[in-house]
């Protein structure tokens, strides 16, 4: 059975998915992690971005898991067929911050490796199931990303 296809990027969804992340962003902070964060169940951290191109400092919400003093994200955008520009403009900037419980850290992102990989994606499957059938959507492989104290 085919999935159904993800909101492509030039879809009018993701301009209103990203009002409803400033509004997360925004309680998230205010609150200190009480209001926005969890996440149908998952819970999420903040991670500050900075335009490749643009220079723009941005704030995503997304599913988190710790690993030891570490961070794990995944950059699936629902199983489209390219990357979020979050997750590109952090391998050009890796340096920034995160906010985990409620607490501003400073770490640097990085893709998983392979064996990382292999280890992490069941792990933010279990913390979010749907993380499964986005990888099944998309020919890419859903990149893990890791978010190390720096």
């Amino acid at each position: 059975m085919k999935l159904p296809e993800a909101p492509q990027a030039h879809s009018p969804f993701w301009w209103l998915w990203e009002r409803f992340t400033d509004f997360h962003t925004v309680a998230y902070k205010a609150s200190h992690g009480r209001i926005g964060g969890r996440y149908s169940g998952a819970p999420i951290a903040l991670v500050e971005s900075v335009g490749r191109k643009s220079g723009k400092h941005r704030t995503h919400p997304l599913i988190g898991v710790a690993d030891g003093d570490n961070l794990v994200v995944v950059a699936s955008k629902g199983g489209i067929d390219r990357h979020p520009a979050w997750y590109l403009n952090l391998m050009a900037n890796p340096e920034t911050n995160a906010w985990w419980k409620g607490k501003k850290r400073r770490v640097r992102a990085r893709e998983a490796t392979d064996e990382e990989r292999e280890r992490l994606w069941p792990m933010m499957v279990e913390a979010y199931p749907d993380y499964e059938s986005y990888q099944r959507r998309t020919d890419r492989q859903i990149p893990v990303v890791v978010l190390e104290p720096a």
